[in-house]
Order: structure tokens, then sequence, then C-alpha cells
């Protein structure tokens, strides 16, 4: 509960063991009411990436109702996605740390079910790109408020495996995407004009199922507490103890320690730039590191992904749908299969591992592909074991960001690498490989791989150097928030054991 700190030089600290108390829960229906409400964005987001891809031929032809080029959706359309992500997650992080997690998750949703919406009603070009970009606008914001809000609800000693397995749920989505669009652009079953609406249309009924189950989702306590709303905060925890109660039919223990804060209102961007960059900088090399790592390896790949395929391999334009599905599988199944153990073994263990699993099997595939030994198959099969790794170091660059600042910057610091990821694989990326892998010369994509492969390896090295010691620990052991006053006697807020530095 929340309290005046006892012995403190003024009245304007408070002692609270809410972090404690949300970590020392056991998983239970509320748990998975946050996850389903809060976690299936990325769903939404693979879906929209892979459907634009996956149309643009569509779109292109005579009697689309849209006179754009293929060109176009793959490139303009493509980078104003991306720019509008980088722009939502900046613009909407700094309003999440500011305003509360809560109410921007709900404003970030509604940002993107109303440009997706009015995307199925395209009439020109101009109207198709502009609510693309403000559709990565609302995508790059949910990146932001709901990374912060599942780490700072869920217990901390499952908080590693959920984060991997959310994220890496982009891979249903894309998964779905390729599907939907097989159906939807059929025109046996849908006009040329209209089947292509539909893809967009989809996720507007998936994003209102969300929005219903997301109004139950409450906020942050740990926003609540920093930001004076102590009352609310405790309120909040005591009724999600009670349902967890009832539930399990068993008391829960007593939470493991208590943190002394100064409640703020609000903390100014400059603070909150000095403490990321200023206090942890060698947290702040190991987030950039882990983002452009990632970034650099995934467009190596799935910029060349289907020209490659038909360029080296014969393989038909109209089937390489088949094989990006295999592929996208093997990217869910990366976090599915190895989120429990970045809990267990260890952040530093598991994201080191990864990265550099991930660049070295890269290696070993250009390697491979450069000596003439692959075909189709074993090519997808290569790209499906890198992917397997690199698809969980990946979803660990967002856990690593979203845990190992402070409290108040934690939505910030999520979108700045977000927005820095993103913008090395939406703008770099196309600039670096695209070129690359449509040459037809076997040297320049094998070229492609390496720096893709490099760049990983690169990450996974300081990852070995500088990954922070999070499994099982506090938000607040982690990284104690810029309004903490004093730790209590008792130790961290964690409920795992004593703090580690």
């Amino acid at each position: 509960m929340a309290r005046p700190a006892p012995g403190s030089a003024g009245d304007d600290t408070v002692s609270t063991d809410v972090p404690a108390r949300l970590d020392r829960l056991p998983w239970s229906r509320w748990h998975w009411m946050i996850v389903i409400g809060l976690g299936t964005v990325w769903i939404l987001d693979g879906l929209e990436v892979t459907i634009v891809g996956n149309i643009a031929g569509r779109l292109s032809e005579k009697g689309s109702g849209l006179a754009v080029t293929a060109a176009q959706i793959t490139g303009i359309a493509a980078a104003l996605y991306v720019a509008g992500a980088c722009a939502g997650a900046l613009f909407f992080g700094w309003l999440t740390d500011r305003f509360g997690r809560r109410k921007l998750f709900m404003i970030t949703l509604a940002v993107y079910l109303t440009a997706t919406a009015m995307t199925a009603l395209s009439f020109a070009p101009w109207w198709f790109f502009t609510f693309r970009f403000l559709t990565g606008f609302g995508i790059g914001g949910e990146y932001a408020a709901i990374n912060s809000a599942i780490d700072e609800l869920i217990p901390s000693r499952f908080r590693g495996r959920v984060d991997l397995i959310i994220n890496g749920s982009y891979w249903l989505g894309a998964i779905g995407g390729s599907l939907l669009s097989v159906v939807a652009l059929n025109t046996d079953l849908f006009p040329a004009n209209i089947g292509w609406r539909l893809t967009f249309a989809l996720g507007v009924v998936l994003g209102l199922v969300i929005l219903l189950v997301r109004r139950h989702v409450p906020e942050s306590p740990r926003w609540q507490y920093i930001h004076g709303r102590g009352e609310e905060a405790e309120g909040l925890v005591t009724e999600v103890e009670h349902r967890i109660e009832a539930e399990k039919q068993t008391d829960l223990p007593p939470p493991g320690g208590e943190i002394t804060i100064r409640p703020r209102l609000s903390i100014g961007f400059g603070v909150i730039a000095r403490t990321v960059f200023t206090k942890y900088p060698k947290r702040a090399v190991l987030g950039l590191s882990l983002f452009v790592g990632q970034a650099f390896l995934y467009n190596a790949i799935t910029f060349g992904f289907g020209n490659i395929l038909t360029t080296f391999f014969n393989v038909s334009a109209g089937d390489t749908g088949y094989y990006f599905a295999v592929i996208a599988a093997g990217n869910f199944l990366g976090p599915l299969l190895l989120g429990r153990l970045f809990d267990t073994l260890g952040r530093r263990v598991m994201i080191s591992s990864t990265y550099l699993l991930s660049g070295l099997l890269l290696f070993g595939t250009a390697w491979l592909f450069d000596r003439g030994s692959l075909d189709a198959t074993t090519m997808t099969a290569c790209w499906c074991v890198v992917l397997f790794f690199a698809s969980a170091g990946a979803s660990s660059a967002y856990l690593t960001v979203s845990e190992i600042f402070p409290m108040e910057t934690r939505a910030m610091a999520i979108a700045f690498f977000y927005a820095v990821g993103t913008a090395a694989g939406g703008i770099s990326g196309p600039l670096v490989f695209s070129d690359l892998t449509k040459s037809g010369v076997v040297g320049d994509t094998v070229l492609a791989f390496c720096v893709g492969a490099a760049l990983m390896t690169a990450a996974g090295l300081v990852a070995v150097a500088l990954a922070v010691k999070a499994e099982g620990r506090s938000l607040e052991d982690i990284a104690a928030p810029i309004s903490s006053a004093s730790r209590s006697s008792a130790g961290s807020a964690s409920a795992s054991g004593p703090a580690r530095a």
C-alpha cells in the first residue's frame, strides 16, 4: 500500500509496495485479458504489412479502382507507412509517459482503426498514401503504449516469455495476411475493385474486437503511483488481488519490499533524455545495437525474398506466398519455443546467443548460396532456421529497451529505439538491399546476406558485454524510477530476492 515515508524530510515522499504486489501475483485470467487486449496488436501489424505487399500487383491492374503502380505501392506507400510508424512512436511515446498507458493505447488503436477504414475507401493515390501514413502513425504509437503497459502489468518471472511471444505474434498476422490475400484477390470470388478493400476491412473488424477487450484493461498502477495517484493504484491492485485469490482459492504470499518515491505529475523531455543517454549510456548502446542489427538482418532477407526465389530458383511469382508462409511460421515458433529460456537461462545468455546464432547461420547460408548448393526448398529451410533464432532475438530487443530504463522514460525509450530500428529497416534497408537482390548476380545477393549477418553478429557481441541481467527482477530493481527517493529496509520492490547491480 502507499503511505507517507517514515522519517522523510518532508511530506512529499510516499512509500509503496505496489510493484512487489504486482510481481508476486500468480498467472491468472486477469493476465490473459491483458495479453489478449494489448498483445494482439502485433498481429494487426503483420497483417497490414503483408497485405499491402501482396495486393501491390492487383492495385496496379486496370479496374482496381485505384490508379497506382506496383512500384508506388512497394515504394511510396511502404515508405510512408514506415515514416508514419516512426513519427507515431515518438509522438505517442512522449504522450504515453506523460498522460498514462491506458489513455494512449485506446487513442492509438482508434487512430489505426480509422486510418485502415479510410484506406479501404481509397479512390485516389493521394488518399491511399495519406492513410497508409496515418495507419503507420497509429501502429507506431501502439508499440510504445502497449509494450510499456504489458511490462508494467505482467509479473517479473513471466515478463520475458510473455513479451517475446507477443512481439513474435506479428508473424501470425503475416501468415493470416498471406492466406487472406489469396482469397480476397481471387476474382472468381470478388470483383477486382472490391477484394483488396476487403483485406483492409478485415483489419478493421479485428481491431474492433481487440477494442472490446482492451476497454477492460486498466491503467498501469506503476504509472499511477509515480504520478501522484497512489489511492487509485492501491485500489486497483487490491481489486486484482481479491479477484485472483477467489480464482485460485488461496491467499497470496506477502509482497517482498517497498519503494519510496516523490510523485510527479510530469517529467520534462530533457530529464528523460539525460537519464537514458547520460545515466545509462551502455544500455543506450545496447538498445541501438539490438534494434539496428535485427533490422538489417531482416531486410537482408525479406527485401530480396521474392526476387531470389524467382530469379535464381525459377519459382513462379504466384507461388512465393507459400514459401513466405513457411518462413513466417518459423519466425513465430522462435519466440514461442525459446521465450521461456529468457526467464530461466537469462537475458544475457539468450539475447547474445540468438543474435550470434542467427548472424552466423546467415553467413553459412550465404556461403552455401554462393557455392550453388541450395534450391528453393533448401534455401527456404535455411531462412527458416536463421529466422527462428533471429525472431526471438528481435523480440528481445523490444523487451530489453522496455525494461532497462526508468519507468518515467519507458514509453519514450521504446519509441526512440523502435523508430531508429524501423528507420534503419524501412529507409536504409531498401537503399542497401533492394538493388543487390534484384541484380540477378549471385555475388550481390551474397553481399546483402553478409551485411545483415555482420550487423546481427556485432549486436550479439555487444549483448555479450552489455546485456542486463533482468530475468526475475522487478522493473524498479533493474532501473530505479527517476522519482525514487530511497529504498526501504526490505530492499528492492522485487519479490524474487535482493537487489542486484
